[in-house]
């Protein structure tokens, strides 16, 4: 007989997925853009990293995994609006993957975090 001494619980943090590019610490303030029941949600944040493929941000507002939402960010020299799926969430600090960038969005980011 075994027994499971560290039961899991609704709302556990999950497993984060293997990241595809490399993130750097990168910290700004962020603007998310969610739907609600009561409507589009804007939500501050701040980010804590980023990549040509997402972010990690603390941000408020209910998120839920596999939600798009909108991220409004600024980098040096450029700030751009992006949409992203929510892929993990852990009380306030959620990740985020970016989708339907371009390859120069992308480059904007790497070459702005040191890794072009």
């Amino acid at each position: 007989m075994s027994f499971n001494l560290h039961p899991t619980r609704m709302g556990a943090p999950q497993a984060r997925p293997v990241q595809r590019y490399p993130r750097a610490l990168f910290s700004v303030p962020v603007t998310l853009r969610h739907l609600t029941s009561g409507g589009i949600q804007a939500s501050p944040g701040i980010s804590l990293d980023i990549s040509s493929g997402g972010l990690g941000a603390i941000v408020h507002g209910d998120l839920r995994v596999g939600e798009m939402v909108e991220i409004d960010v600024r980098i040096p020299g450029h700030s751009f609006s992006a949409v992203a799926v929510v892929r993990y969430t852990s009380g306030m600090r959620s990740g985020f993957e970016f989708v339907g960038m371009t390859q120069e969005e992308r480059q904007q980011i790497a070459n702005a975090t040191g890794h072009a």
